[in-house]
Order: structure tokens, then sequence, then C-alpha cells
């Protein structure tokens, strides 16, 4: 659980930084449904019917390994042409999640106020110089939910954003085309001052945050990851993890933040609250949470993780369904419609399952 009192406040300021751009407070959370119970179906039967679908993705060019399981359990798995399910991959944007998931324990470690603490508490020395007050508005949850209204950093803009000599103070010195609180601009900038924020408050880098936090989880770890000229790693992107590991860590969040032997690495309320719909993609119009992308598939809620070229982590609680999938990081698969397919080949994994 989140230390003592330090959820509780969070919801009593509100998760939302209350300012005139601010939206609505949500409406009180439900509590987060506990794992599905053991599969009421002969897994031994189902499991065939899933390989089968996996057997027939492998028409799905760039498609390089899908792992699927339900309570823990695996119902299949496939690795494609040369690629493996133990070999390092580019998570892509799918690392925004993991990135969320340390901000979230940072709280609960009294590390960080919470989502409405103000980012020029940490980083006002970073400010240029004579900021837009607008800054000054900027939230920790403005940033996870991706509507701190700052010029987007992706897309179009990245190689400017990566090619200059401090990426915190250029995020920070862009203009404005929303107020903070207003709209999704989604921005790996928004993650990456997450991280550099990270590394400020607790005097570690992320990767040490990472390793210390969450590496007790079974099956997780971190390769390589890309690191801004200052040093910091870069928040929600350029991260190597195994599919393997890359299913392990939704596997943590399926099961409410335990680990498989029961020890808590992430509260539940903050899972809780990463699975809140804070604004809608611009992309595609699904919800999107603290970097969590949220829609309906097959008839069920899915909460997933998506990665440039396809790098995908799909979590359905309502059913224990985790499935990861890793693609080729070089092909795009937004405006290919391949990310549709792989939404289709998760639609099919679970309407396969409820029958």
């Amino acid at each position: 659980m989140l230390a003592a009192g330090a959820f509780s406040a969070i919801q009593a300021r509100s998760v939302f930084a209350q300012s005139d751009a601010a939206p609505p407070a949500s409406p009180p959370s439900p509590p987060l449904a506990p794992p599905a119970p053991p599969a009421p179906v002969d897994l031994d039967a189902l499991r065939p019917r899933v390989s089968a679908l996996l057997e027939d993705a492998r028409r799905l060019e760039t498609l390089e390994t899908v792992i699927a399981t339900r309570n823990g359990e695996t119902l299949a798995e496939r690795a494609y042409g040369n690629s493996s399910l133990t070999g390092s991959a580019n998570i892509k944007s799918a690392s925004k999640c993991v990135v969320s998931a340390l901000v979230g324990i940072a709280i609960d470690k009294g590390l960080l106020e919470g989502v409405d603490q103000r980012i020029e508490t940490v980083l006002r020395s970073e400010f240029p110089a004579n900021p837009d007050p607008r800054l000054s508005k900027i939230t920790i949850d403005h940033l996870l939910s991706m509507r701190s209204g700052l010029d987007r950093m992706s897309g179009p803009n990245y190689g400017r954003w990566v090619a200059s000599r401090n990426w915190t103070r250029f995020a920070l010195a862009a203009d404005f085309v929303d107020e903070p609180g207003g709209g999704m601009l989604y921005s790996t900038a928004s993650t990456h001052l997450l991280s550099v924020i990270l590394t400020k408050v607790s005097g570690k880098p992320t990767m040490a945050l990472a390793r210390e936090w969450l590496e007790p989880l079974d099956g997780f770890r971190i390769g390589s990851w890309h690191r801004d000229p200052q040093g910091y790693y870069l928040g929600g992107n350029q991260m190597a993890m195994t599919p393997r590991s890359l299913h392990a860590f939704g596997e943590l969040y399926r099961r409410g933040g335990v680990t498989e032997d029961g020890t808590r690495l992430i509260s539940e309320a903050w899972i809780r609250e990463s699975w809140i719909r804070r604004t809608n993609s611009v992309f595609n119009g699904d919800g999107y949470g603290y970097a969590w992308f949220l829609k309906e598939m097959g008839g069920e809620q899915v909460n997933y993780a998506w990665g440039y070229g396809g790098q995908m982590l799909y979590i359905t609680p309502s059913l224990g369904l985790t499935v990861a999938m890793t693609s080729n990081e070089a092909a795009p698969s937004a405006r290919t419609g391949y990310r549709d397919e792989l939404h289709g080949l998760m639609t099919r994994i679970i309407e396969t399952v409820r029958t």
C-alpha cells in the first residue's frame, strides 16, 4: 500500500492540479478488480485454440513474438522468424508504463508529494529565463497523462529535441499550444521530465530505481537504456527488454502490484488510478490514463501499452489475461493499420477465452 496517508492526501487534494484549466474531478474510482478466478474451462482444451490464433498471426510480417497467459498460466506463445522470447527488444513507448510505475512507487515512498505536485518544486532550476507563468501550473498528473500544454517532443519535433544539448531545458522552453490540464499532447518529453524528476528527488539514476524497486519481480529486467547528454535516462523510449520481461511487468499489474509470491511492489491504489481515463488519445480516440491506453475489445475492458512499431502489452483484468507482443521496431504501426491488426489479434484471443 502507499506510505501512511500518502494516497489519502492525494485524494483529498484531488488527482488533478487545481487550476482554471483543470478538468472536473473524476468520480470516486471503484476498487481494482481482483485477478480473475481460475478459468472455469479446461485449459488443455483452450490452449490449442489460442495456439491456432498465434499460428495464423504468422501472416503479420513484422510481428516477432507473442506471449499469452490467463491467471498466470500459459495459453500459447510464439517467436516468429529469427526472433526469440528471451532476446532483447526495444519496447519503445511501452516503456512509458514503466516510468509511470516508478512515479507511483516514488509517491508511495514519500519522495514525491503526489500527482498534483507542481513540477517547478523539482525542476525550477531548469526553467528558462523569464519563463511562461503557465510552467508553474504543470503538475506530475499533467506529465503522466500528456496534458502539460507544452508543444510535443514526439513526431516531427522528436529529432530536434534529441539533437539538442539539454533535453530537459529544451522541453521546458517549448511553446504552449494548450493550457496545462487541457487536451492530450502526446510527447516523450513529458515522461522524460518524469525520469529527470525521479532522479533529482531520489539522488539515484532512474535505471537504479527500476532495478531496486522492480527487479524483485521474477523475470523482470531492463537491459540497455538510452540517456540524454546530462546522463538522465530517457523516460519513455529506447528501453531494451525481453518479451518475457515485458510480460512479467504486465503480470505484476494484473495481480494488482504484487509478485507471484505476494510481495507488494506497486500499490493497488496506483494501478487503479493509472487505469482511469484522464483524456482521449488524439491518435485513435482511446482513453488514456497514466501512460496506459484504455479500450474495449471483445466486450471487455483492456488496458494496454503501445510502443512504436507494435510493441504491445495488453491486460484484461476481468479475464485474467496478460498478452505481450513485440514487433519490428523500425516499421510504423499506426498509419499502416498494423496496430489495428494487433488489436484484432487481441480481440480474437479475448473472444476465444470467453467462449
